[in-house]
C-alpha cells in the first residue's frame, strides 16, 4: 500500500515498444560498493573444495544437478566452464574463476536484501502493473576477464514461467558494461512475438521443450551502460551477452520478478521452493 509509481509515461512507452529500458544512476556509488564488498567477503569465505559446480548456458541440461536445484533458496557458487585445468585444479584464483552466485542472495544475505527490498524497486514494479510481486531469483554475475562465458539468446519467461507470463528481469550494472567486456545485447521489439520455448523440469532432469530458433546477430543491439544503471527487461525479450575476452570484468546484480496475484507459478519450472517467497508489497 502507498507505493509510488516511478516510471514516466515515456519510459513505459519505450518499454512496451522495445521490450527494455535503461534507468541510469538507479543505484548509488555507496550501494554498489556495499554489494561488491559483501560479495568479496562471501567469496573469501567460500571453500570450493567442498563443491565445484559449473554453470553454462550452452550446456545447461547436462550441468544441472542437485546443487543447482537447491540454490533456489540458498547462496550458491558456480564456476566458469574454462576455470579448471584438466586435472581439476583452478587455472587462477577462485575470485577470478566464479561465473555467478545465486539464486537467493536477495533473501539470505542482508546487504543484498536491503537493496532488493528497497522502495525504488517497488515503485518500478508498481509502474509495470505488479499487484503482488516476488523476487523469484537473484544472481551476482562476474563476467570474468578473459573467461567470462557467453549467455546465449534467451527469454526469461522460458525459465521462470507463470500462467499468464509475468516475469521481468532487473539487471543492475555494478561496473561499466561495454561491447568489449560483455554487455547485454537485445532484439528490440522481440517481446511482441511471444514465448519461443520453455525450460522444463521433469523426473529425469531439465530440458527445453523445443529447439532454439536461429538468430541473426545483426538484429541485436548492444546495451552499453555505466555502473549503477538498471536495465529493465520484458520476460519475452530475446537477449544475450557475448564472451568477455577483455582484461576487464563486468560485474552485475540480476533479479527476476514475477507476480503472484491472478497468475500461477508453473509446477514444471526448475525452481521448486519449499517455502513461499515474501512479496515486496501487496496492492
Amino acid at each position: 500500500m502507498g507505493i509510488v509509481q516511478t516510471l514516466t509515461h515515456d519510459q513505459l512507452q519505450s518499454f512496451n515498444s522495445d521490450g527494455y529500458i535503461v534507468m541510469e544512476s538507479f543505484a548509488s556509488d555507496e550501494e554498489i560498493e556495499s554489494m561488491r564488498k559483501r560479495m568479496e567477503q562471501l567469496l573469501n569465505e567460500f571453500d570450493y573444495s567442498a563443491n565445484a559446480s559449473i554453470f553454462s548456458t550452452k550446456n545447461q541440461q547436462q550441468l544441472t544437478d542437485d546443487y543447482f536445484y537447491e540454490s533456489a533458496e540458498k547462496v550458491s557458487f558456480f564456476f566458469e566452464e574454462k576455470a579448471f585445468e584438466d586435472d581439476g585444479k583452478l587455472k587462477q584464483p577462485k575470485e577470478f574463476s566464479i561465473n555467478k552466485v545465486g539464486h537467493a542472495l536477495h533473501e539470505k544475505d542482508p546487504v543484498f536484501n536491503k537493496f532488493s527490498d528497497s522502495e525504488k524497486f517497488s515503485g518500478l514494479l508498481c509502474s509495470l502493473g505488479y499487484k503482488r510481486p516476488v523476487i523469484i531469483q537473484s544472481m551476482y554475475i562476474f563476467k570474468q576477464p578473459g573467461i567470462g562465458g557467453e549467455v546465449v539468446p534467451h527469454q526469461d519467461n522460458s525459465f521462470l514461467y507463470t500462467e499468464p507470463p509475468t516475469c521481468t528481469g532487473l539487471w543492475l550494472a555494478l561496473e561499466d558494461a561495454t561491447i568489449t567486456n560483455g554487455c547485454l545485447w537485445a532484439i528490440p521489439g522481440s517481446q511482441k512475438n511471444g514465448l519461443v520455448r520453455r525450460f522444463i523440469r521433469g523426473e529425469d532432469g531439465v530440458t527445453f521443450d523445443r529447439p532454439s530458433p536461429d538468430y541473426d546477430h545483426k538484429d541485436f543491439v548492444p546495451i552499453e551502460v555505466k555502473a549503477g544503471s538498471l536495465v529493465v527487461i520484458h520476460g519475452d525479450l530475446i537477449h544475450q551477452s557475448l564472451e568477455n575476452q577483455s582484461s576487464k570484468s563486468r560485474h552485475a546484480y540480476s533479479l527476476h520478478v514475477i507476480d503472484t496475484d491472478g497468475c500461477k507459478w508453473a509446477e514444471n519450472n526448475w525452481i521448486r521452493r519449499k517455502t513461499e517467497p515474501k512479496p515486496l508489497y501487496v496492492s
